[in-house]
């Protein structure tokens, strides 16, 4: 079971470093719609200050959503299904936030009762879940590093199911106004947000 996740777990870190590799290259991206004004009929002289200018609104871009399928990389979901491995996806929920465009994704092979998973999760956050969700994490016991990529906050290593070369077991990163959550440190490399 063990070697299993390991495999899984180093076969997913090797794509993610191909992706990374891949993703240095840059790939071209189609271009937002943008909608304009028509051009203003020449002028001779002063405009008139009364007159408003015309408003020139972009569409507002649409909303992105996260799937399980896209909370990864398309390498590593080839290689989760590569294993037979599904998803059981459910709300992204830290105590009492439970932010409304939130995702947890729980992979594994359900045909067989097994803890051998992989969790991948992300939510969008406002400032007050940020600040609610980190003082519920600091009050249940889970130990907080603050580093440039971020917040982290992991579970007691002595109380983790799995863990990664580092001894990390479950970990929520936090940015300005997002979350990830894997089940070791390590695993949130695997997690690709979705734009903003």
């Amino acid at each position: 079971m063990r070697s299993s996740l390991a495999r899984v777990t180093a076969s997913a870190a090797i794509a993610a470093a191909a992706l990374l590799t891949a993703s240095c290259a840059g790939t071209p991206e189609a271009a937002p719609p943008v909608t304009t004004a028509p051009p203003a009929a020449p002028t001779t002289g002063a405009t008139d200050p009364a007159t408003p200018a015309p408003d020139v609104t972009d569409e507002a871009p649409e909303p992105v959503t996260a799937t399980c399928e896209t909370l990864v990389s398309t390498d590593t979901l080839a290689e989760l299904e590569a294993q037979s491995w599904t998803y059981k996806e459910e709300p992204f929920v830290i105590g009492d936030v439970a932010p409304a465009d939130g995702i947890s994704c729980t992979w594994g092979d359900f045909s067989v009762a097994t803890g051998n998973v992989l969790i991948f999760a992300w939510a969008p956050l406002t400032a007050d879940e940020v600040t609610t969700a980190q003082a519920q994490l600091d009050e249940d016991g889970w130990m907080r590093e603050d580093s440039d990529a971020g917040v982290y906050y992991t579970e007691d290593p002595m109380q983790a199911l799995n863990t990664d070369e580092n001894g990390y077991g479950m970990t929520y990163r936090f940015g300005d106004d997002w979350v990830t959550l894997s089940d070791t440190k390590q695993g949130l490399l695997l997690i690709e947000r979705p734009a903003a």
